[in-house]
């Protein structure tokens, strides 16, 4: 099918190659002149594994272009996903301008019937904004659908080749049949298309970040009684997580969850909320408890110090998560602000954002190409980030680096009793420390 994406960042970029990986004629378009250009050469401006192959074997095939020509690529698809940010606006409520402004664009292009499927996460009511904007442009007809996205970032090629289910709002059979042509590659094993109406798919979209979003709150704050009441918050785990109507899933303690969507997404469904009379309190809370979160990660650092001015700490793992360069919202940055101004100097290790670091940043952290040069020195490590290449380090060699033998793992990656053998203090988190 040949289909347009309006938009070429990470959900964008994503959806275009695994579309022409199954055989469309996909073409991406995006005003950034940089971004396409270094598009067109390969270069990709995400850290995604798997997503340069996609991008490169497609276009070598011609079934993936990209473009600047957003009129053209809208001419020249039958369908249309509309895939632009929706970045936060201060109220919390997400802001739909680039969105709307696609929609205008495809009205004012619309050269014969299309199907126009918003990739964007958006809020309830969002589709009914945008048929109005196209229709304010055009007198052809079209259909608006809602095609959320359900990718986690380091695993999303995997998640859109393989999905666990593939959620798609549409106000017609005949929208819903194209859609269905156009996903059945990706469910041949059995994994259900579940068609609904567009309002149901968009509030399918925050609902579910905003419930992984609760249990990793809700877990961090066991964590906190655990460390209080001398339970071992890795055994709690355990064992609600066998319990098959909680589940395994999302129930690790760490520094508090960030990246570009369960933040965002849980303030724009709090506000979405507040618009319709509905309080939703769980998840005001559990916003306040992931803030607090990243700042009990940042306290446990600066006690662990004998004196902070001066002191050298070293931080493992930068991204939000593992597998991606992202920092945005990240547990990291919380606690680096926290330490520079209390006046202890920091120096870092990421396998894959130190660019995105060092734009953040700028000279005012030392960030090493090597985790055991991070650490050289150091009054504390403190690790953020769960990196394989962090999971079985040489401690002898970590101990005989660093000024003081003290380990702050936010990841809870290490066992306690063998740091503590091995001559380490070692705070982690829902855990006695040793």
């Amino acid at each position: 099918m040949k289909t347009a994406v309006i938009g070429t960042g990470y959900v964008g970029l994503v959806v275009g190659a695994c579309l022409a990986e199954t055989g469309n004629d996909v073409v991406c378009a995006d005003v950034d002149t940089e971004k396409i250009a270094a598009l067109k050469e390969g270069r990709i401006p995400i850290y995604e594994p798997g997503l340069d192959l996609l991008v490169t074997r497609n276009q070598d095939q011609q079934r993936l272009h990209f473009t600047t020509d957003v009129g053209e690529a809208i001419r020249s698809s039958e369908i249309i996903f509309i895939a632009v940010g929706t970045p936060p606006d201060e109220d919390g409520s997400a802001d739909l301008q680039h969105v709307l402004d696609v929609a205008r664009t495809i009205g004012q292009n619309m050269n014969e019937p299309k199907l126009v499927a918003t990739k964007s996460t958006v809020p309830v009511g969002t589709g009914a904004l945008v048929r109005r904007a196209i229709a304010a442009e055009t007198d052809t007809a079209f259909e608006v659908c809602s095609a959320p996205e359900f990718l986690k970032e380091g695993a999303a090629v995997d998640d859109f080749m393989h999905p666990d289910r593939i959620v798609i709002g549409v106000e017609s059979e005949e929208a819903a049949e194209t859609l269905r042509a156009l996903y059945a590659p990706f469910v041949r094993t059995g994994n259900p298309i579940l068609f609904m109406d567009v309002p149901s798919a968009e509030m399918t979209k925050y609902a579910a970040n905003a419930m992984l979003a609760t249990r990793i709150s809700f877990m961090n704050q066991i964590a906190a009684l655990c460390e209080e009441a001398g339970a071992d918050v890795n055994e709690v785990r355990r064992g609600i997580g066998s319990d098959r109507r909680i589940g395994s899933a999302f129930l690790f303690p760490g520094p508090g969850y960030g990246g570009s969507c369960f933040p965002k997404d849980v303030r724009a469904l709090i506000r979405t909320g507040a618009e319709h009379g509905v309080d939703l309190a769980v998840l005001t809370a559990v916003e306040e408890i992931n803030d607090r979160q990243k700042e009990r990660i940042l306290a446990k650092l600066l006690e662990s110090l004998d004196d902070a001015q001066g002191a050298r700490v070293a931080i493992w793992g930068l991204a939000f998560k593992a597998e991606t360069d992202d920092m945005r919202e990240s547990p990291s940055v919380v606690v680096v602000r926290g330490l520079l101004e209390a006046g202890v100097e920091v120096s870092a290790h990421d396998p894959a954002a130190a660019a995105n670091a060092r734009q953040l940043f700028g000279d005012r952290i030392r960030i090493e190409d090597n985790a055991y040069d991070a650490v050289r020195g150091a009054s504390a490590l403190c690790i953020l980030t769960e990196w394989l290449q962090y999971r079985n380090p040489d401690f002898p060699r970590i101990k005989a680096l660093m000024a003081r033998p003290v380990i702050i793992d936010g990841r809870n990656l290490f066992e306690p009793a063998r740091l503590g053998k091995l001559g380490f203090r070692y705070v982690s988190v829902g855990r006695a420390s040793v």
